[in-house]
């Protein structure tokens, strides 16, 4: 089984992306992103060991965060030829 690698192609948009993940779970904290993701989905995510998740468990809570970041890039990218127009 190959390991995924989380690194982002540009480190110093971490941060960057850690704010849009909060903005789009409409999360108090980019820390709690993930959790509040998960919650919305009905996923047990706790900090710490997670092990006991199931794939698609785990699936549906980066799906939720991908897919709604998609959504939100897409939106800024509107905004931003609109207001280039």
């Amino acid at each position: 089984m190959a390991r995924r690698n989380n690194n982002i192609l540009v480190p110093k948009a971490r941060e960057a992306l850690d704010q849009l993940k909060a903005k789009v779970v409409d999360a108090s904290s980019p820390e709690d992103a993930k959790f509040e993701a998960a919650a919305e989905v009905g996923v047990p995510l706790q900090k710490g060991y997670n092990g006991r998740l199931t794939s698609e468990q785990a699936g549906r809570v980066g799906c939720r965060l991908g897919g709604s970041m998609v959504r939100e890039l897409v939106k800024m990218a509107q905004q931003n030829l609109n207001n280039k127009s």
